[in-house]
């Protein structure tokens, strides 16, 4: 017998002050059973990193044609892309060829150091593509942060952002064109 997700639900307040979004979400995370607090959590980040009203989760780590987090228009179109971890460059390729940006947020240290040298100059050609880089501290900040029921305030300012008394400076390893 397979094993269920989990579900969390989340009340997340966004103050993005660098993009000028200020908006209220209610959101219910399902948390594969493979899957840990500290993904999940990158997931909620790059949710309130990104928020709209269009931005949903993908279907999750078993799904290999949606990404963590998709933002997709009314007519359709994905306007962004947004994956967790460290993807190869196919599934980089594949997101750049379906929409108009794509983001990965990479977590970790050690592990975020290798796929990064290992894949820095295949990614630089993708010049719509932004990765970030969450350290190991913050990443186990964010991780502590899991609950079933959340209520979560969270603020951007200059790059930084403030959730419920954790400091995150996610790390520019490569900007968008």
């Amino acid at each position: 017998m397979a094993l269920k997700s989990t579900v969390f639900k989340a009340e997340l307040q966004v103050a993005d002050l660098d993009r000028g979004h200020f908006a209220d979400y209610a959101l219910t995370l399902a948390r594969h059973p493979s899957e840990t607090d500290l993904r999940m959590m990158v997931r909620l980040l790059a949710f309130a990193l990104y928020a709209s009203e269009d931005l949903r989760f993908g279907k999750g780590l078993s799904t290999d044609d949606e990404p963590a987090l998709w933002e997709v228009d009314p007519a359709g179109i994905i306007k962004c892309w947004i994956e967790v971890g460290q993807p190869d460059e196919d599934r980089v390729r594949k997101a750049a060829a379906r929409s108009e940006r794509v983001v990965v947020i990479a977590y970790g240290d050690k592990a975020v150091d290798v796929w990064w040298q290992q894949n820095r100059d295949k990614l630089a050609r993708f010049g719509k593509l932004t990765v970030l880089r969450i350290s190991n501290d913050e990443g186990e900040a964010l991780a502590a942060l899991a609950e079933r029921s959340m209520k979560l305030a969270c603020t951007v300012q200059e790059g930084t952002v403030y959730l419920e008394g954790c400091e995150l400076r996610p790390q520019v390893l490569q900007a968008a064109a």
